[in-house]
């Protein structure tokens, strides 16, 4: 007897099948290698390009030819797309697209652009979580495929004002939940730099993308790190804005009507420059006249160079100290830093496991319900998310039983915490984070830092499928910024070194890594130095709430900072181990 595929299976085979659709319609000169003309489309900055496009110098046809040739091999390389948009933009803008593909490239801003032109021609991806009509917006459920929404978010309207290009749309695990971007839907995302390796999440398809050139600037969401993650373990730049900076409305949250912890929507680039600039012409194209939900706040131009900043430093969150490599990156920006005469200082911020609780609880303060009801029964679920739905399914009577035989404070915590909240006891967690922002403010007006600096996470791309080993919860030292609303980007310092970031031997068998908790296990477990060789490693930069202008100028002085000790990004000379965990935050 013959059995009809289920509605799931069915999904995903039609969803792929139009992605590969949409593929075979792009021109057969994509899968071609670039030519001298499309790699110097590609150097350019995104103030170059825009200006060379608005003024007839570099042709529609050429740039998605430049850029569409790296979207195919991005895709072949770490399957980022979710879907393609080109052939709808070249047949859309026909009379347009005649300009030849060959035209000399003039990239000299003698004059200003117009509003209209003020993103001509940039190449901008956009997160499978923001609508763009006529496409679907899954969230990565199939039971959002094949649906395509009706009308578009208010920041791709505005990109499109504005004269860029949204050429696909990328990949994200279901209900962009997780620490790797992974579905039935559309596969699984791997890393650019060694496929065996993640490429984060939940802009996972973003992340890879960008480092693979397949775009210039990337939209994307944060709750937990959904931006900053993919740029450590890619290798690229992201910041997380605070709450009404960026345009958001539009961006389908897997968690609608969640207010305690607030989704950014932010965006990611490949290079430090452009995403100031992006940033600055988005902002110039007046958002909140687009979106209700943005604050109307002109870009404040800030500039601190030549000026002695101070640097706190937060080593370990208490939770999962930080890996070899991602410890030497540290210790890497902080001697860039001390060399160019900045005061860097360690810090005792408050307790950051409190903080992720709060947020915790806010999260999934339905138990759920909204985030399991998209997801079909036979859907295979990501590690994370089934020990998610297994912790919220659990009777509390059991929790607390088990809660008391946890040996584990994280663990505990999770147990007791972690449940169903009635409308007085939200609200109350609410009242508990106020307080808790109201300690940060305190410490951080105490100690007159400029900028916190940490590690993102405390490993660099974890190997696929060790999601469950590492858990939602190493990503501490993202989320607290999010609970916090802080302005926080991340950018990329060094790479793996197989000899210099090698755990000693017999580390997994030491009493350190006995005396870690059951989240810092679960990561040095699947470290890995040597099969880690080449992968990216940042360092993350955090300012206060709407502090975004301040917090880019931070970003350029550690970069330019590190650049200027001489050191490589691919062949830093670092501490190496001298005790796995660093200095202590004593957190």
């Amino acid at each position: 007897m013959w059995f009809s595929p289920s509605p799931h299976r069915s999904n995903c085979q039609a969803k792929q099948q139009q992605r590969q659709r949409q593929f075979d319609a792009l021109p057969s000169s994509y899968n071609e290698a670039c030519t001298e003309q499309d790699n110097k489309i590609l150097d350019l900055s995104l103030s170059d390009l825009a200006h060379a496009h608005a003024s007839s110098s570099i042709s529609t046809p050429a740039i998605l030819q430049a850029y569409g040739k790296k979207v195919v091999a991005a895709q072949q390389a770490s399957n980022c797309i979710a879907a393609v948009l080109i052939p709808d933009i070249l047949h859309s803008h026909a009379p347009q697209l005649s300009l030849p593909a060959t035209t000399d490239i003039d990239s000299s801003q003698s004059s200003p652009l117009k509003e209209n032109h003020l993103l001509s021609g940039v190449p901008v991806s956009i997160k499978d979580c923001i609508d763009i009509k006529g496409y679907d917006t899954t969230v990565g459920y199939s039971s959002r495929a094949n649906k395509p929404v009706t009308s578009s978010a208010p920041i791709v309207r505005l990109l499109h004002d504005a004269g860029a290009l949204t050429h696909v749309k990328t990949t994200v695990p279901p209900g962009l939940l997780g620490v790797e971007t992974s579905s039935d839907l559309f596969g699984r995302t791997s890393n650019p730099y060694n496929s065996e390796y993640s490429s984060g999440a939940s802009t996972g398809g973003g992340g890879a993308l960008l480092a693979l050139k397949g775009s210039m600037i990337e939209i994307a969401t944060d709750i937990g790190g959904s931006a900053r993650l993919p740029a450590h373990w890619c290798g690229v730049y992201g910041m997380k804005s605070s709450t009404g900076r960026f345009p958001s409305w539009g961006t389908v949250s897997p968690l609608p009507g969640l207010e305690g912890v607030e989704t950014s929507c932010s965006p990611m680039a490949r290079r430090l420059e452009d995403l100031e600039e992006f940033w600055k012409r988005v902002v110039a194209m007046r958002p909140w006249e687009y979106d209700h939900t943005c604050i109307p706040l002109s870009w404040r131009p800030v500039n601190i160079r030549g000026k002695k900043l101070r640097f706190g430093v937060i080593w370990d969150d208490g939770i999962a100290p930080p890996t070899p490599a991602c410890r030497r990156a540290l210790q890497v920006t902080i001697d860039a830093l001390q060399k160019q005469g900045h005061d860097v200082v360690d810090v005792s911020p408050p307790s950051i496991l409190e903080g992720l609780m709060i947020g915790f609880q806010l999260c999934f303060s339905d138990g759920g319900v909204d985030f399991f009801n998209a997801i079909y029964k036979d859907e295979k679920l990501d590690p994370v998310l089934t020990a998610t739905k297994s912790l919220l399914s659990l009777p509390q009577f059991l929790k607390s039983v088990l809660a008391r035989f946890a040996s584990d404070p994280v663990q505990s915590a999770m147990l007791t915490s972690v449940n169903t909240k009635s409308p007085s006891q939200e609200r109350a967690l609410v009242v508990a984070r106020e307080e808790y922002r109201a300690k940060w403010r305190e410490v951080w007006e105490n100690n007159e830092w400029d900028f916190l600096v940490c590690a993102p996470h405390p490993s660099p791309a974890i190997p696929k499928g060790t999601a469950e080993k590492v858990t939602l919860v190493s990503c501490a030292n993202m989320m607290i910024w999010n609970i916090l609303d802080y302005t926080a980007g991340v950018l990329p310092i060094t790479t793996v070194q197989s000899t210099l970031d090698a755990l000693p031997s017999g580390f997994l068998n030491s009493s350190e890594y006995a005396e870690m908790g059951v989240v810092g296990k679960g990561v040095y477990a699947v470290y890995d130095a040597i099969k880690m060789d080449g992968l990216p490693v940042g360092v993350q930069v955090v300012g206060r709430r709407l502090e975004e202008e301040k917090v880019l100028e931070g970003m350029r002085v550690i970069e330019e900072a590190v650049r200027a000790s001489g050191i490589s990004k691919g062949r830093n000379e670092g501490s190496g181990m001298n005790g796995v965990a660093g200095k202590s935050g004593n957190i």
